[in-house]
């Protein structure tokens, strides 16, 4: 019988990986998609933060994880998004590990075309703008660049789809994220990238929200939920993941109490919740 766990990448999180039998399966787009505060950017900043720590250790473990992490961001500043990472666990080495991510800022396109004043978000020269501006007039032309050097069986962050999809009111331009969305989802299957797409629930209309549930291989939700206690307490579903879902029905593992901390970062109990 085929060894499953060869054929899955580790997300890091050692709480979770185990019930996905190893991780997630190679070539997966996995959109995140979190009520605020619920936990959907910790999860991706554990994943991480436990995936660089154990690809420094792959040699002596035998650990099945992504060759290289790649962050994207829209609109957030590149020391922010580490200084935020860094921050938020008290784990001895995460400061040298971090070294080990690639960022690509596209925030110099994302705001061109917005009321932004240059000088907050780009040190060029006007010339050089525009120049640059030309060669890539689309955000997607450039991300398919990226997405094209990218190496094969990396981890990669989109921060966040939420910034791009608002941008909808322009002519075409959900038409385009969703194109791109697509292709992606083929060439995640010929690199075996696994793409994280991170989403704030009930920013955008619902149907489009399930329209990029519909692209996705797989939809992680993340949300506030009221315990006996009449305290709030985050909670996790799986609401779709293709191939892995009958066994995770099968063993009634689609809904976890999760928990955040600065030692462990993102953990989830694999007991079922009863609320």
């Amino acid at each position: 019988m085929q060894n499953i766990q060869k054929t899955r990448m580790a997300t890091g999180i050692t709480s979770l990986d185990p019930i996905l039998e190893g991780g997630i399966p190679p070539g997966s787009i996995i959109l995140l998609l979190g009520e605020i505060g619920a936990g959907h950017y910790e999860f991706a900043y554990s994943s991480i933060v436990n995936s660089l720590e154990a690809m420094n250790k792959a040699q002596d473990t035998g650990y099945v994880g992504p060759k290289k992490i790649l962050y994207i961001t829209f609109t957030r500043i590149e020391a922010d998004v580490r200084h935020e990472i860094v921050h938020s666990f008290n784990v001895e080495g995460v400061t040298e590990d971090m070294a080990g991510i690639r960022f690509e800022d596209l925030s110099d396109l994302y705001f061109d075309r917005s009321i932004v004043p240059d000088a907050w978000y780009s040190r060029r020269t006007t010339l050089t703008r525009l120049q640059k501006r030309s060669e890539h007039a689309n955000i997607f032309v450039r991300l398919a660049e990226i997405f094209d050097a990218a190496e094969p069986g990396s981890m990669v962050i989109l921060d966040s789809i939420t910034d791009v999809a608002t941008q909808m009111a322009i002519q075409s331009f959900w038409a385009d994220m969703t194109g791109f969305l697509r292709g992606l989802q083929r060439l995640s299957k010929t690199k075996n990238l696994n793409v994280f797409l991170l989403l704030s629930k009930g920013i955008i209309e619902p149907e489009k929200e399930s329209e990029l549930a519909d692209i996705s291989d797989a939809v992680f939700l993340f949300r506030w939920e009221e315990s006996t206690t009449s305290r709030r307490q985050r909670v996790m579903y799986f609401l779709k993941f293709r191939s892995v879902m009958p066994h995770l029905e099968e063993q009634d593992l689609v809904k976890f109490a999760v928990r955040i901390s600065v030692t462990g970062g993102f953990e989830v109990s694999n007991i079922r919740m009863v609320i």
